[in-house]
């Protein structure tokens, strides 16, 4: 029964890639390909295997964590994670389906700190979980960074 709740929660953080990959590379040959990039701007196509990458050890890290035992700093950590998925999702749209790029930056911040404060409680809990984000925090601090790039040159 474990291993099904890696699988649903694999399903569930690739879907979520998987709507908002599809939201951004409808944009790229349009909208997006008319933008002024910061120097620092990875080549597009870095893009879909990091966040691929991020979205299964995300995965895994929730799973981790759902095999702890019951307690409020579990459903909190799953509740931060909930959140934290969201707020990825909604980034996606705001700055590639309504080009909010202002907005966008407004709310990849916000994104950045539910990270964190994600990463510190499954950290407590568990703390191969807590690492298994470090990365994904590490790349929105830096798309963070980006998002504030294109927002100032555009």
């Amino acid at each position: 029964m474990r291993w099904i709740w890696l699988a649903v929660w694999l399903g569930i953080c690739l879907y979520v890639g998987g709507v908002s990959g599809r939201w951004t590379a409808g944009e790229i040959p349009g909208w997006y390909r008319t933008l002024v990039r910061p120097s620092i701007a990875p080549p597009n196509w870095v893009f879909g295997p990091v966040w691929t990458t991020l979205y299964v050890l995300m995965a895994i890290a929730a799973w981790g964590v759902t095999q702890e035992a019951a307690s409020t700093e579990r459903t909190l950590a799953v509740a931060l994670f909930l959140l934290q998925l969201a707020l990825n999702f909604a980034w996606s749209w705001i700055f590639f389906r309504k080009h909010a790029l202002g907005a966008a930056l407004v709310e990849v911040v916000f994104l950045w700190i539910t990270i964190g404060a994600t990463t510190i409680v499954f950290g407590r809990l568990s703390s191969w979980t807590g690492w298994l984000l470090v990365p994904y925090l590490v790349w929105v601090g830096f798309a963070s960074f980006l998002n504030e790039e294109f927002w100032r040159l555009n």
